[in-house]
């Protein structure tokens, strides 16, 4: 057998498990047969995923009493002693590339139940921070325990800085673009002096003989248009399936909030409508814990209590992040976003706001939307500055879909 034919198995051995090992070893030539598929750092590697993806529980760390010598991987469980989930999170992070870590963590909770990962400080500071462990620690917000929850806190502050400096740049640079369109002031202030436009218009009154540009007229930028031109607002389902968009659509609200530009709005609601903007503007930490996840969903009495923020149509964006799933009035709701589109909002249904593509949304409702003019559909978080630039700037917002968009029912 070729090295990579025993690489392949190896591979395989490794994803079935222990039990597959006399099926693999069958494949074997003679001379290999017999020979262990895996090597003692292929064991540690073996140990550490058996103790998640294993038929057996994994958390009472009991040997079955079935398995011998290649097999011992597959009696290996966490337990609940923290030095052996330590270790294991040790050997996984040891083991496999950051990705993978992510995975395997949100698995040992979600399959695992190893919620102590999260409970236990000395732990929690080993767990690699990822979107997937802050909706995790979201949901269970009521259950961390006090003495963990300055840890929970950072490692919550680490992904939001991190998606922060991912997104923070480029939405600034997609609002300021759009919104600058050169408008000047009368009244003079040094702060506000516009160098090039002055420049450019006083060309024709350059002094050859002194060399000296002598302006005829001074412009400056008119600063009172950088207060709150445009109301931005973000209507945030808080399912639980759009627990990563929560995450990436609350801090787009805190980026939001940043600029002086825009009045910016962040509702997240479930069959209760929360008032987040004050949060959003002061820490986007304090906000995401201020998030439940789960529950029900009443789509339209949150709209309801948006509708109360729009006070110029045509300078308003409206971005409903929901998989619009109503559990609520569905035509009130309907009609209400229909409204709004026709009085010159400009809406939008953000289907996701995530890296991880589409869920599953409410087909039916996102094809009326459409045939109404209001797009629906997916969007990573580094599309979004395209959306938004071009949504201020007046752009068909059916075609912006079509080209920001992962999914949507326009395109039906």
């Amino acid at each position: 057998m070729t090295n990579l034919d025993s690489e392949l198995v190896k591979r395989w051995r490794l994803i079935l498990g222990a039990s597959a090992e006399d099926k693999l070893q069958s494949v074997l030539t003679r001379e290999e047969a017999g020979i262990p598929l895996l090597n003692e750092e292929d064991m540690l590697m073996d140990e550490a995923l058996a103790a998640i993806y294993d038929g057996t529980s994994g958390i009472s760390g009991a040997d079955s009493g079935g398995n011998s010598g290649n097999s011992r991987a597959r009696s290996a469980g966490l337990g609940a002693s923290s030095p052996k989930l330590a270790k294991w999170l040790g050997d996984v992070r040891a083991f496999f590339s950051p990705d993978i870590v992510s995975v395997i963590q949100a698995d040992a909770v979600n399959r695992k139940g190893l919620t102590q990962l999260l409970f236990e400080p000395e732990l929690l500071s080993q767990v690699k921070p990822d979107i997937s462990m802050v909706a995790t620690l979201m949901s269970l917000r009521g259950q961390i325990p006090e003495r963990t929850k300055e840890t929970a806190r950072k490692l919550v502050r680490e992904v939001v800085d991190e998606i922060m400096k991912r997104l923070a740049q480029e939405l600034t640079r997609a609002v300021t673009g759009a919104l600058n369109k050169r408008q000047h002031s009368p009244l003079p202030s040094m702060s506000g002096l516009d160098w090039a436009t002055t420049i450019r218009k006083n060309l024709k009154h350059y002094d050859t003989g002194r060399k000296l540009l002598i302006p005829e007229k001074v412009y400056f930028f008119d600063r009172a248009r950088k207060s709150k031109e445009w109301t931005v607002i973000l209507d945030i389902d808080q399912s639980g399936s759009m627990a990563s968009s929560v995450i990436y659509a609350s801090i787009v609200g805190s980026i939001f909030a940043s600029m002086p530009s825009l009045d910016t709005r962040v509702v997240a609601f479930d069959t209760e409508v929360v008032d987040l903007s004050e949060q959003c503007a002061n820490d986007p930490v304090d906000m995401l814990f201020g998030i439940q996840l789960g529950g029900g969903t009443d789509i339209n009495k949150s709209i309801q209590y948006c509708e109360s923020f729009i006070a110029e149509p045509k300078k308003t964006m409206f971005l409903l992040v929901s998989d619009l799933y109503e559990g609520g009035n569905q035509s009130e709701m309907i009609r209400r976003l229909r409204d709004m589109h026709e009085a010159g909002v400009k809406t939008i249904c953000l289907l996701a706001l995530s890296d991880d593509g589409v869920p599953s949304y409410d087909e039916e409702v996102a094809m009326k939307l459409a045939r109404y003019g209001i797009p629906c559909f997916g969007c990573s978080p580094d599309k979004l500055p395209e959306l938004i630039e071009g949504a201020l700037k007046g752009l068909d917002l059916k075609l912006l879909a079509e080209r920001t968009g992962q999914l949507g029912s326009q395109r039906r």
